[in-house]
């Protein structure tokens, strides 16, 4: 900043430049407080988890969204082999990220986050998206199988499967003329076509496996009740809200929510975010 001094006499000018480099350093100090009152937000991580049937790229109009709003982003690729490895896989991808993270699991992810987060303080916020909160001892086929309305089950193929370090196994598969109904009904045919083909199994096992660690009971959360879910009861989902205590949204949207809604789950991720690390 630059001061002008008008003419003085050699006797009054420098004791006025003196003063006036005071006033300057009161004023340069004073700036300095204000920018430091009111920094720049630096956002979160977002690590996004999904379930069983989907992959990473379930998440690809989340992602969008979420970076276009200006957030670093992870999507983990969730190995669905069993609920203690995959929980023990995404550990490893929370290590990894420096900072805080809100962490946001769909499905099954939900239960693989529930485990995973516990006692991992960079993690401010978990996010349900038509997912699952386990309770210890809770597995999350018993979960969705709590309330009625679920139509998951009679849609599903069993394949014979051998588990590297754990014999053999079941992977299960929905039947791809009975994907978009029971999975993404609100999802273009044209999309539900490749998300039939492309979908990723899960083992019985991590469905029957039952949780030993329950992270929403430490960290605050948010949940998306998806109101015409064929996968997960509507009113499962609520309950397990409301035992977590979390904010909850509940939206008009077939489980596949992160596909055919993404804006509105990107959304409840943001509003997490902001609730949790300014």
């Amino acid at each position: 900043m630059k001061i002008n001094l008008p003419f003085l006499s050699r006797r009054v000018a420098p004791w006025t430049a003196v003063a006036a480099g005071v006033a300057v350093a009161a004023l340069v100090a004073g700036s300095a407080q204000a920018v430091a009152g009111h920094r720049p937000w630096t956002k979160p991580t977002v690590v996004l988890v999904h379930g069983a049937f989907a992959d990473s790229s379930s998440w690809n109009g989340v992602i969008t969204h979420l970076k276009r709003d200006g957030y670093p982003v992870v999507a983990a690729a969730n190995p669905l082999r069993g609920l203690h490895a995959d929980a023990e896989h995404l550990r490893s991808v929370l290590d990894s990220v420096r900072g805080p993270i809100v962490l946001a699991g769909h499905s099954y992810g939900g239960s693989v986050m529930s485990e995973a987060a516990d006692g991992d303080t960079d993690v401010t916020a978990l996010v349900y998206i038509a997912s699952f909160a386990p309770e210890q001892g809770e597995s999350t086929s018993a979960l969705a199988a709590k309330f009625p309305g679920g139509q998951l089950g009679p849609a599903l193929d069993s394949v014979p499967v051998s588990i590297p370090g754990a014999g053999t196994g079941t992977d299960l598969y929905i039947r791809q003329e009975q994907f978009r109904r029971v999975f993404a009904a609100d999802v273009p045919r044209n999309v539900t076509d490749l998300m039939a083909v492309t979908q990723r199994p899960i083992t019985s096992a991590a469905l029957d496996d039952t949780a030993t660690r329950t992270a929403w009971k430490s960290i605050r959360s948010w949940f998306m009740v998806t109101t015409q879910d064929l996968a997960i009861p509507a009113d499962s989902m609520r309950f397990m809200a409301e035992r977590a205590g979390s904010h909850t949204v509940e939206i008009t949207a077939s489980h596949a929510v992160t596909v055919s809604q993404p804006r509105a789950v990107a959304d409840l991720i943001d509003r997490a975010a902001r609730a949790t690390t300014r």
